[in-house]
């Protein structure tokens, strides 16, 4: 039983991950007005309220290799609570706090049984699409530009 919850707990942390990750690269404007469309959302308190600062981005030689320090990046993060209890993070590239404020909103509805299907379908559903197609225009533009090369036998070479 015990090893049935981790998974499920592991399960919920790869999605939460992936969800969190999809609101950070929004288009912050695009972000509210799709949250916009959920409906009355919820008081909250913060927990911490919207800061700026800096992490250190790592890498590893080859992927797997040595670790090393690839350089520093200027992220914003904060953590909000819903009247319910429900916590929300954030931790969104750059200094627009509403921003971060945005995605903590969303990753608490999204916990919450109550919203999580409404903002799967208004919010993460639109923002996966506009991604998927964005990635598949880059994907079309390199395409364009493929070189086939290949080589051609010469009779003389018998």
């Amino acid at each position: 039983m015990a090893d049935d919850h981790n998974m499920a707990a592991v399960a919920d942390d790869s999605a939460r991950g992936a969800w969190l990750g999809l609101l950070a690269r929004a288009e912050p404007s695009r972000l509210k007005e799709l949250i916009a469309t959920v409906g009355t959302l919820p008081a909250h308190r913060w927990l911490r309220a919207p800061e700026t600062g800096s992490v250190m981005l790592r890498g590893r030689t080859g992927g797997t290799g040595a670790p090393f320090n690839l350089g520093e990046m200027t992220v914003t993060r904060c953590t909000l609570a819903l009247e319910d209890g429900t916590v929300g993070h954030a931790m969104v590239p750059g200094r627009d706090k509403a921003h971060a404020e945005q995605v903590a909103l969303a990753d608490a509805l999204l916990q919450r049984d109550e919203t999580r299907s409404v903002a799967e379908e208004r919010v993460l559903a639109p923002l996966a699409e506009a991604e998927a197609a964005a990635a598949e225009a880059v994907a079309a533009k390199a395409a364009a530009t493929k070189v086939d090369f290949f080589t051609m036998v010469r009779g003389e070479n018998e």
